[in-house]
């Protein structure tokens, strides 16, 4: 009779113990302390995060399915490495999320979140200290309060499950070239006035620029990969 809780208990500290390698290590990716093309071992990962094996093997399959690593036959774990047209798919999935909230917006004259005037200091903050994995936070709750604003409770949730890919690729991005910055900043402030304004076409116009591959980011992340490959 006590056998059953007990399975249950098990059951539940494992999982959260998978959580835990899962956090641990998505962190680790996003903010680049472990490094793209890394493989990675089961025991040195067990001890980092002070679990046992099991766990992380759970954890490994988890990531494996949101792509942030790769699991290969009789060589284990390595960091995904990401590419540009993975970017290009990341980015399109946000345009049209996007694009859908800001034409609602601009057709109810709601103007933008207030959230989205302060935020842009904030990443201005953050980018003179180069703390790009602050910006690329910061960056999507900026876009993500455009998308909350709107109201479809199904379209944000859909938006919120690309944030750590989106984070992972925003941060390889500024990287691969942070003299866009002063562009991507001006882009921010161009979405934030076309929608106080209400100006739809301007609106898409700023949005559909922002979220394209400039070719030299491109460039990088192919070089990359194919270093990697």
């Amino acid at each position: 009779m006590t056998q059953a809780p007990m399975d249950a208990e098990d059951r539940s500290h494992r999982r959260s113990a998978a959580s835990r390698v899962s956090d641990w290590l998505r962190d680790g990716i996003i903010s680049g302390r472990i490094a793209e093309g890394t493989f990675l071992d089961e025991v040195w990962v067990a001890d980092s995060v002070g679990t046992s094996r099991t766990p992380v093997r759970e954890a490994f399959h988890r990531l494996s399915a949101e792509r942030f690593i790769d699991l290969l036959p009789r060589k284990g774990a390595q960091v995904h490495v990401v590419t540009a047209r993975e970017l290009d798919e990341v980015n399109s999935s946000r345009l049209l999320i996007e694009s859908h909230a800001a034409r609602s917006l601009c057709a109810e004259s709601a103007g933008a979140p207030p959230e989205m005037h302060t935020l842009l200091d904030e990443m201005t903050a953050a980018e003179e200290r180069r703390d790009w994995f602050d910006v690329v936070n910061l960056n999507w709750r900026f876009h993500r309060s455009m998308v909350r604003a709107h109201g479809n409770a199904v379209l944000a949730e859909l938006y919120d499950t690309l944030r750590s890919r989106q984070q992972r690729v925003g941060l390889r991005a500024l990287q691969s070239s942070p003299a866009r910055v002063p562009l991507v900043n001006a882009q921010h402030r161009a979405i934030v006035d076309a929608l106080d304004a209400s100006d739809n076409d301007r609106l898409q116009v700023v949005l559909t620029e922002h979220l394209r591959t400039a070719p030299e980011i491109e460039a990088a992340f192919n070089s990359r990969s194919g270093m990697r490959g």
